[in-house]
């Protein structure tokens, strides 16, 4: 723990709601208390503004028009390619491929990548604490191509055993695919030491950032990953936005993902020639309106800068922990050295629906359940775990109404 004080004058937080229309409404009578952002962010005015504007301004299709909208559209779609870029400090446009988030993203990999790369044989490597889109897809991939699945082992605190991933690693291994900040436990993992094992034996590696980017300042060619992916919902941005970033001489290799409109150059009924990079990648018409407003969520965020983000969330992580460890019976899942903004808890004697059902008549807002990452749950021998997550939007005072909710429900509960 780095201490309980928070770093962020409370003026500057109570500044920064404000941009959130949706945190000034009741539920259930109480003021909503949202520690639900792990799983989404809400959405700054900014953002929502954006997305109004382009559907009553500038609402058409891009990269196929000549008349004003369309290159209006076009104009600002592709100023957010270069904002994504400036993000992650991509070394080429041609490396920023859009999806419609993280999931779409990995499954581009694995079946455009992976489809054409895997052999019989041939090993991919993943770790224990992944979610399900990082483990299912590989697990698919493998069953097609006759590809071994590998996993990297987690301890009890929630680090990964990098001695066991550097066992691991060999001359067969072709990719390793795994998490920046795990969604269920908070965990950091050491991206740049697992990055440059695998390296060692000249196998790709991508980087699940979904958890990461709205924390962590993000820079992919210090990295040096071969691919790294986010989604736009967790980074205060809308829905069904996401990015592939990956290097261009691999991404030149890769045959589309899917085929159709503005992935290709010319069609004939003999033969079809594909489009540039990162086109290749972006069949049909994309999410214009959500992807434009992408770049309002990257510019919000910056606006901020992460050192506050950072600071910010880092003491609301400690405080809540030290707040909230003095409950009988309250255990944490996850302790590992490194964490981000993720409180996964439970409490004996109550199942976490439980918690998080009489928590939300309280206007609290949590996540309970397996998160999406079962493995992690077997590993803990748990049915499931609460989790709340904290965004640069929540305080103190926040936590303390969390724990106030956690006392109440151990008295509706009878424990």
């Amino acid at each position: 723990m780095s201490g309980v004080t928070n770093l962020v004058p409370s003026d500057v937080v109570d500044k920064w709601r404000k941009d959130f229309p949706i945190l000034r409404q009741k539920i259930n009578g109480k003021d909503l208390v949202y520690l639900d952002n792990a799983a989404t962010t809400q959405k700054p005015n900014t953002v929502i503004d954006t997305i109004s504007r382009y559907y009553t301004e500038i609402n058409s299709n891009i990269h196929r028009g000549v008349h004003t909208l369309s290159q209006l559209a076009t104009d600002e779609y592709e100023l957010t390619r270069e904002k994504v870029r400036q993000f992650i400090n991509a070394k080429s446009l041609s490396e920023v491929v859009f999806t419609r988030g993280t999931t779409e993203a990995i499954n581009l990999v694995v079946n455009a990548w992976g489809g054409a790369e895997l052999k019989p044989g041939d090993e991919v490597i993943i770790s224990e604490m992944e979610h399900h889109s990082n483990i299912v897809p590989w697990q698919m991939i493998c069953e097609k191509t006759g590809a071994i699945l590998n996993v990297i082992p987690m301890n009890d605190d929630g680090d990964l055993l990098i001695d066991e991933y550097k066992k691991l690693v060999n001359e067969k291994t072709k990719m390793v695919a795994v998490v920046h900040v795990s969604n269920a436990l908070g965990t950091v993992n050491p991206i740049e030491e697992i990055i440059e094992i695998a390296h060692a034996h000249n196998a790709k590696v991508l980087i699940d950032g979904a958890q990461a980017v709205a924390h962590l300042a993000v820079d992919v060619q210090k990295l040096d990953c071969d691919f790294y992916v986010f989604s736009g919902h967790k980074l205060y941005g809308p829905t069904g936005i996401g990015m592939l970033y990956g290097k261009e001489s691999v991404l030149e290799k890769m045959p589309p993902y899917q085929g159709g409109g503005d992935m290709i150059r010319m069609v004939t009924f003999e033969k079809t020639e594909y489009n540039d990079l990162p086109y290749k990648f972006e069949a049909g018409t994309p999410n214009i309106a959500d992807t434009i407003a992408l770049s309002a969520a990257i510019d919000y965020v910056l606006a901020i800068g992460f050192d506050a983000i950072h600071a910010h969330e880092t003491a609301l992580l400690d405080y809540a922990t030290e707040s909230l460890k003095v409950i009988p019976g309250f255990r944490v899942i996850g302790t590992a050295k490194e964490k981000a903004s993720v409180l996964s808890f439970m409490i004996k004697g109550i199942h976490p629906h439980d918690l998080g059902t009489i928590l939300d008549t309280e206007g609290i807002a949590t996540r309970t359940g397996h998160h999406c990452a079962m493995p992690v749950m077997t590993h803990f021998n748990v049915p499931a775990t609460a989790r709340a997550s904290f965004a640069l939007y929540n305080t103190k005072a926040e936590i303390d109404v969390l724990k106030a909710g956690l006392l109440k429900t151990m008295e509706v509960m009878g424990v």
